[in-house]
């Protein structure tokens, strides 16, 4: 039996799902984050447009941690959707 959940045929599927969750547990992280050590060190939440994505302050930091944790979880779910596809194969043989 061939593996049919490569990774070209589940990217889509991969990203969606990886980048809700990604992003939703940076968000979290984020939260806990704020609560164990507020705003201290930062000057200001950020801004609008490309100053929310400024690493330099709070909002900003969180927006990359989102953003890092979405793509990491693509990557694990490309990864278990293919090792799942191959161990599939090797069963049906």
């Amino acid at each position: 039996m061939v593996n049919n959940l490569t990774p070209g045929k589940t990217f889509i599927v991969c990203l969606i799902v990886g980048v809700t969750t990604g992003m939703g547990n940076g968000s979290v992280f984020g939260a806990a984050l704020m609560c164990a050590l507020g705003r201290g060190r930062f000057e200001d939440w950020g801004g609008w447009n490309m100053q929310a994505y400024d690493p330099s302050t709070f909002m900003g930091f969180i927006d990359w941690c989102m953003i890092i944790f979405g793509f990491a979880f693509t990557v694990i779910m490309l990864i278990s959707l293919n090792r799942h596809g191959e161990l599939e194969a090797a069963a049906a043989k």
